[in-house]
């Protein structure tokens, strides 16, 4: 109950957020059941319905993708002041974002059962009844639990992924887990500063030490830049966040994988005793190419939360400006919450790209499938991109606030935001290109 009172008591931004949610929901069970319905009208040919299947999980993981990054900037969920005393601590709150994540998901799932059935013709009144009744077996009986479990996978992924990632965690070093347990033997007041709130919420706010007093509500936030780079203004006790200099580790890691996707890409061409596998669009390739392409997509979304801080570094290189500094350590800041999106951004759009450059006219067409199965990937990654945004300026507004009482232009803040994109673009545009031009370089010809 209490999930659906924060479900139906959000904003209206938050419910076009879920809405989404649905949607993607909705057109990845679609996409399930016209498999199941190809399997029914082809029962001798199994290795096509299993290849139809593992096509699916692609628009699988990107849904499941956009409804955790959807879960993350839930405000619905986040540790409020007296929720703790109700009973209402860090697992519950996790336990109603993985709910509301279900819900969501939920009525995707019986969108895409009644639009199947109404395309079979079972279900009547409607236009366009039966349209795509030769395609999905409308002749042969739905076996029910094959349907139930495909458009179940979507929900108890979804929900399950959403509480692994935002369970309450302990983040503190071991020093002062030690020190938090040593008092919470003596009572309440080591319970209290024992609870460590989750997910990102948790993770981006400030620590309090056992013993230290909490500050008061409508208290300045205390930031620094660097020592010569402090901001005038009357009051010296705001400025700039301090950011973490150190680059994300993952950088080296991301790079590896992707010259090893790059370095399978190169050299599948040169299989040509090995089966072709079908491509979407009806393309063929060898299975080297589909292994070079994954490998290629999980080294740009592990190469991104690096590739970002080295953009925010560049930016602010050779004696920056207000605007470049405030960019550059903007983008520091964020590499972590909008790198990864991005990266994974790119590894779609160079893919999109790819198949675009290898699309022959004169060969055969884009399917309705191939095209929704395009459509809910590129819209899901693109998405869950701008809700990484989103959240990014939620997580940065008392910055924003100390700034603008500190004098502040907003149209330092607005160029710095133009900075911050055109860098981004600038960097991530060419090395996208790239990729695809030599993703498509196995097929050609």
């Amino acid at each position: 109950m209490l999930a659906l009172r924060l479900t139906w008591g959000a904003r209206p931004a938050v419910q076009l957020r879920r809405l989404l949610v649905a949607l993607a929901s909705a057109g990845t069970g679609f996409l399930l059941l016209c498999t199941l319905g190809y399997a029914i009208s082809h029962p001798e040919d199994h290795r096509a319905a299993a290849l139809r299947l593992a096509w699916c999980l692609t628009p699988l993981a990107a849904t499941v993708y956009f409804s955790l990054a959807v879960a993350r900037t839930d405000p619905g969920t986040r540790p409020r002041p007296g929720l703790s005393a109700i009973g209402l601590g860090p697992a519950r709150q996790m336990a109603v974002s993985a709910t509301t994540t279900a819900l969501s998901c939920l009525l995707g799932s019986m969108l895409a059962l009644l639009f199947f059935l109404h395309l079979r013709g079972d279900l009547t009144g409607m236009p366009f009844d039966g349209a795509a009744a030769d395609f999905l077996a409308a002749d042969a009986p739905l076996p029910l639990p094959a349907a139930l479990t495909l458009l179940g996978l979507v929900p108890v992924i979804a929900s399950v992924t959403v509480g692994f990632v935002l369970r309450p965690r302990d983040d503190r070093p071991a020093s002062a887990r030690r020190e938090a347990r040593s008092y919470g033997r003596f009572g309440a007041y080591g319970r209290t500063t024992a609870r460590e709130p989750f997910g990102a919420y948790g993770r981006f706010r400030a620590r309090q030490s056992p013993g230290e007093p909490a500050a008061p509500k409508d208290a300045t936030p205390t930031v620094t830049l660097t020592d010569e780079n402090q901001l005038p203004g009357p009051n010296q006790d705001s400025a700039l966040p301090s950011v973490t200099q150190e680059a994300p580790g993952d950088l080296p890691w991301g790079i590896a994988v992707l010259a090893a996707g790059l370095a399978v890409e190169a050299y599948a061409n040169r299989q040509g005793t090995t089966a072709a596998t079908p491509l979407p669009g009806g393309h063929a390739g060898t299975p080297s190419v589909l292994i070079g392409w994954l490998l290629t997509a999980v080294g740009l979304a592990v190469a991104g939360p690096g590739l970002t801080h080295l953009c925010g570094r560049l930016v602010q290189s050779t004696r920056p400006g207000a605007v470049r500094l405030l960019a550059g350590r903007v983008l520091m800041s964020e590499a972590d919450r909008i790198g990864r999106p991005l990266g994974v951004v790119c590894a779609v759009v160079s893919g999109t790209y790819a198949m675009t450059t290898l699309y022959d006219p004169t060969g055969p067409q884009v399917g309705p499938l191939t095209t929704l199965g395009l459509l809910l990937v590129t819209g899901c990654t693109t998405a869950t991109l701008l809700t990484a945004a989103v959240e990014a300026k939620h997580a940065r507004s008392d910055t924003t606030a100390a700034l603008l009482r500190l004098g502040a232009p907003a149209t330092m803040l607005r160029s710095a935001a133009a900075l911050r994109a055109g860098a981004l673009l600038a960097l991530f545009g060419p090395l996208t290109l790239i990729v695809a031009e030599l993703a498509a370089l196995p097929l050609v010809g």
